[in-house]
């Protein structure tokens, strides 16, 4: 297989377009096999760099569903609903507020080990990364994840597309503007961590109260040091002494279980369900001239293109999984809907007021959310042909919505 990078034009019309893909194989002996494709401007050349986009979004889809989804997400949260049912009593006001956001994580990840990352499972058959895929997330873990850029402002400043601005919201402005995914995630981030302030600051009087909390304190001793053993040493762990260091951490939390996990997962039918839209995985390298196999792509470009994607069983089995991943269930608990286990909320009307101040915050987003989409001057999410972007509106029905913002990972 390919590595693969990208260079992208950013337009004046705000759109990103791709421009050259470079594709690079092992080196031999008798040096680097590295080329550069480029938009062609005649039918040979359009159809190879078909080809070369299919191998770079081949590529993405393995980083997509082992980094972005699998450790990113699910993994991440192991820790945390660990540490949360060992260390803090049902009673206590952290576990009431985590309680929404812990719903079924465990059971899909044990279904997920079983039958979709395990050994000869349908990520390693169907996905770039094959046999390797998770080694790739595990060295997606060593090198990359650290606790505090899971904060939705600080991972956007570190992949280069917001910098930090004390005077905007969330502290950041986007490098880019039109950027669906940046946008919308900032609106929900702040909805959260202003619930999150008003619930904690509610039970925490002052930074005393948080340092004194035995249970709290073991809570975040154990994520760090039991949770992840071999980073329990980095300096980047917050520390937890004050009510904005709780605060701060617990948005990390109900974030990475909500919006980024619905920002992640469910798109994944909707834009990957049609195969050659999204390959996840490139059986056959481009051709070359001096190859006997170009004269073959010369004859029938298009049978070419279709035999490097995954087979009709692969393909089948992709899109079950991605069918199955993208859909919500009729017992679906959304971010902001009084449910269940909100019981104990009604009960202190402070913080039943909050609640009701975050519901309505959440309506006000989907009505921004909806206008933004029919922005005629945001090209990435409105025109002609182009998709809305839904990913982040906070409900949905059930079934493949391609939209719904669920408490918790619970698909």
């Amino acid at each position: 297989m390919y590595a693969s990078r990208t260079v992208l034009f950013h337009t004046r019309s705000g759109i990103l377009r791709p421009i050259a893909i470079e594709l690079s194989l092992p080196p031999t002996p008798s040096g680097s096999r590295k080329r550069v494709y480029t938009h062609g401007h005649d039918a040979t050349t359009n159809w190879i760099w078909k080809l070369a986009k299919a191998h770079a979004c081949a590529n993405d889809a393995g980083v997509h569903q082992l980094v972005n989804h699998w450790l990113r997400t699910h993994a991440a949260m192991e820790p945390y609903i660990i540490a949360t049912h060992r260390q803090l009593s049902s009673m206590h006001p952290i576990f009431m507020l985590l309680h929404p956001h812990m719903r079924y994580t465990l059971e899909i990840n044990a279904l997920a080990r079983q039958s979709l990352i395990n050994g000869g499972g349908i990520i390693e058959n169907c996905f770039s990364p094959g046999k390797y895929s998770m080694e790739l997330s595990s060295a997606a873990y060593k090198s990359l994840w650290r606790f505090d850029m899971e904060a939705l402002p600080a991972d956007l400043i570190r992949r280069g597309m917001a910098i930090e601005d004390p005077s905007m919201p969330c502290g950041v402005k986007l490098v880019i503007e039109d950027y669906p995914y940046a946008a919308d995630s900032l609106l929900v981030w702040s909805t959260i961590e202003d619930w999150v302030k008003d619930y904690v600051t509610h039970y925490y009087s002052d930074d005393s109260s948080v340092t004194s909390d035995v249970e709290l304190q073991a809570w975040w001793d154990e994520i760090k040091n039991k949770g992840h053993p071999d980073k329990r040493n980095e300096p980047w762990w917050p520390n937890l002494n004050t009510k904005e260091d709780l605060i701060h951490i617990l948005t990390i939390m109900v974030w990475t279980a909500s919006g980024q996990h619905a920002a992640i997962n469910f798109g994944q039918y909707p834009f990957g369900g049609y195969m050659p839209n999204r390959p996840t995985l490139m059986k056959k390298v481009i051709p070359q001239e001096d190859e006997p196999e170009y004269e073959k792509f010369l004859l029938n470009p298009q049978y070419m293109f279709l035999s490097a994607l995954p087979s009709q069983l692969q393909a089948t089995q992709i899109m079950a999984v991605q069918d199955t991943l993208s859909t919500h269930s009729p017992d679906e608990e959304y971010l902001g809907q009084v449910i269940e286990s909100h019981a104990h909320w009604t009960n202190d009307r402070h913080i039943a007021s909050c609640f009701e101040k975050f519901s309505a915050r959440l309506e006000e987003i989907e009505d921004i959310i909806n206008r933004r989409n029919k922005n005629f001057y945001l090209k990435n999410r409105s025109g002609a042909g182009v998709p809305p972007y839904e990913l982040l509106l906070p409900l949905s029905g059930p079934g493949v919505t391609g939209r719904g913002i669920p408490n918790s990972i619970s698909i």
